[in-house]
């Protein structure tokens, strides 16, 4: 950000303004637009991030918020469009994901095969907000031989268990691959996620915010390389590419002065003319 705005020459208040304001009217245009998405297939998973400083260095902090420490990133992806259905912001409790489950069950046309990891979160969730699903999970199965505590890379994964449990999910389709894909693309697309860095998130709401305009981004203005479409436009939710230009507007549709009275008519009058 401070980049940025030296590149720009404007302050970075100025550049944290324009963020919020983007992350505010991109979250509300997820909210209104995505629904009833017509999906038959859902992945489910967790990405790590931090927020002021990591969750063990917090206590050692100077002046820590108390929103400080790890943050945790769930996401629902369909597997056919790649259209992030769902995406929620907290802890990795129950409770998060239980926001999550029924953040995305409402925004499902259908019945769906729902796929998550062994996070046992989500077994506590799909039965609180009674998700009507194929559900099955898979539990990876890693290597105990890694290279010791301080690894930042998970160990090597050697198999996998799926596990059905609930309805009549498909064998075959009993996998995580395109939602931890999506994590891959995340941490490619976003400085903030990339390990080791400098670049982390200093405040949650801002990270939040990041997080709408990325997933803006992604389901509305980048086309996919494999489909030739945008995931929007892959669930049938719009039919052209949006622009970046659609989130200034947005924005400008949203700081607009409301004018009332006489000069509203007048004002109309004149455009009709």
């Amino acid at each position: 950000m401070r980049s940025i705005s030296r590149v720009c020459g404007v302050s970075i208040n100025t550049v944290t303004k324009l963020l919020i304001d983007a992350g505010t009217v991109c979250a509300a245009f997820h909210d209104e637009k995505v629904r009833n998405v017509p999906s038959t297939k859902v992945q489910c998973d967790e990405i790590w991030s931090f927020s002021y400083a990591k969750q063990k260095n917090v206590r050692f902090a100077k002046a820590a918020p108390e929103d400080a420490g790890d943050v945790w990133t769930w996401t629902g992806i369909d597997a056919d469009s790649k259209m992030i259905v769902s995406w929620h912001v907290g802890d990795r409790s129950q409770h998060t994901g239980i926001s999550f489950m029924g953040d995305l069950k409402a925004r499902l046309a259908n019945r769906v095969q729902l796929t998550t990891d062994g996070h046992k979160a989500y077994l506590k969730a799909v039965s609180v907000v009674d998700f009507d699903a194929d559900y099955a999970m898979l539990n990876k199965i890693f290597a105990t031989d890694y290279a010791g505590a301080g690894r930042y890379s998970p160990p090597k994964c050697i198999g996998a268990i799926k596990s059905p449990i609930m309805g009549n999910p498909e064998w075959q389709h009993i996998n995580t691959s395109f939602a931890e894909r999506q994590n891959l693309t995340m941490r490619m697309a976003m400085r903030r996620f990339t390990r080791l860095t400098n670049a982390f998130p200093k405040k949650f709401e801002n990270h939040c915010h990041a997080l709408a305009l990325y997933f803006f981004w992604y389901n509305w203005c980048r086309v996919h390389k494999t489909l030739g479409v945008t995931p929007a436009m892959a669930s049938g939710l719009v039919d052209h590419v949006l622009k970046m230009e659609t989130c200034i507007a947005l924005i400008d549709a949203k700081q607009a002065p409301k004018v009332r009275g006489p000069y509203k008519k007048r004002q109309a009058a004149e455009i009709s003319n």
